[in-house]
């Protein structure tokens, strides 16, 4: 028996905002407990999401993507493409929901934002993400992202205070991949 497929969606019209909305929000919320439970960190989630749903500089075509993942009719995951220079891009929002993890559609979104980057332009992909996703970690690194130093316009730049941000990059993982 055949697996319902899964489709890549761009976020371009109502539903699939609202959708990309609610993902992004129940990921935050999820990785802002975290981060308070096992770093001291905080974030403002509502300003994140009105940023990434808002801003349609962040990624937006032609120098970033938005998609969510979708199987029959049901939508399940996020991910996101952002333009930090004009060769540089990052992936942000990688969130697939633990109830459908481990059937490739993070592996398959991940795919198509490294495509999408190339065929953008962009020389080199960057993502930042909190020590505790270790599953995460060997997703990226499956695909060929390597550890890296703290990079300067890192997406949590503008949402964690100056004076936490130290604590910040001691919680976190940079990687890059050369494309």
């Amino acid at each position: 028996m055949n697996s319902p497929v899964i489709d890549l969606v761009a976020v371009d019209d109502a539903a699939t905002r609202a959708a990309a909305r609610d993902l992004i929000a129940e990921y935050l919320h999820w990785i802002a407990s975290s981060a308070a439970a096992n770093y001291g960190l905080s974030f403002d989630v509502d300003a994140m999401v009105r940023s990434d749903l808002d801003d349609r500089a962040k990624f937006y075509p032609p120098s970033g993507r938005f998609y969510v993942i979708r199987q029959s009719g049901t939508y399940f995951g996020v991910g996101c493409l952002k333009r930090l220079a004009p060769t540089v891009a990052e992936v942000q929002r990688m969130y697939v929901q633990p109830h459908v993890r481990g059937v490739g559609a993070g592996r398959r979104l991940m795919q198509q934002l490294l495509a999408d980057a190339r065929d953008i332009g962009y020389e080199v992909v960057r993502l930042e993400s909190l020590k505790f996703l270790s599953a995460a970690h060997t997703l990226y690194k499956s695909v060929g992202f390597v550890e890296t130093t703290p990079y300067a316009k890192n997406s949590m730049k503008q949402f964690q205070p100056a004076e936490t941000m130290n604590m910040y990059h001691s919680s976190a993982v940079f990687m890059e991949m050369r494309l």
